[in-house]
C-alpha cells in the first residue's frame, strides 16, 4: 500500500492553486472539470505524481460553496523541509500566514513551524 492523496475542500480553486504552487512550491499535476456534477479538482504535489512515490493533495471546489467549517477533528498536513527557519522566511515574503514560527517542538528538539493556507488548513514544516 501507499498513500495517494489527501483531499481538501476549498472555497476558491485558483487561490488555493496559487498558494500551493507559488507559496509552497508544489507542482500543479493535473486538473479535472466536472460541470455536470458541479465540482472542479486540482491535484498538487512536490513530485510528478503518484508514479514517483510522492503523495498529492487534491483540492476540491464544489460550485457555489466558498467556505467550510473545518471542525475539530482535522489536524494538519506535514511537510519535511531542509530548513524550517528559511522556509518561514520564504512563506512570509510571499505574503502567507505563518502561525507558528520555526523553533523546537515543546518537550523536544525537532524544529517545526506552521503555516495556514487560504482556507484555514494547517500545514506543519518539520526540519529534516
Amino acid at each position: 500500500m501507499m498513500m495517494l492523496h489527501t483531499m481538501l475542500r476549498v472555497g476558491d480553486l485558483q487561490r488555493s492553486i496559487d498558494f500551493y504552487t507559488k507559496v509552497l512550491g508544489m507542482n500543479l499535476l493535473r486538473t479535472t472539470e466536472r460541470p455536470e456534477q458541479k465540482y472542479s479538482l486540482a491535484f498538487v504535489g512536490f513530485g510528478k505524481g503518484n508514479a514517483d512515490g510522492q503523495a498529492e493533495i487534491e483540492l476540491t471546489f464544489n460550485y457555489g460553496v466558498h467556505s467550510y467549517d473545518l471542525g475539530t477533528a482535522y489536524g494538519h498536513i506535514a511537510i519535511g523541509v531542509p530548513n524550517a527557519y528559511a522556509t518561514c522566511d520564504k512563506i512570509k515574503a510571499a505574503g502567507a500566514n505563518v502561525t507558528r514560527e520555526a523553533g523546537p517542538v515543546a518537550g523536544g528538539d525537532t524544529i517545526i513551524a506552521f503555516v495556514t493556507d487560504p482556507d484555514g488548513y494547517k500545514i506543519e514544516f518539520i526540519q529534516r
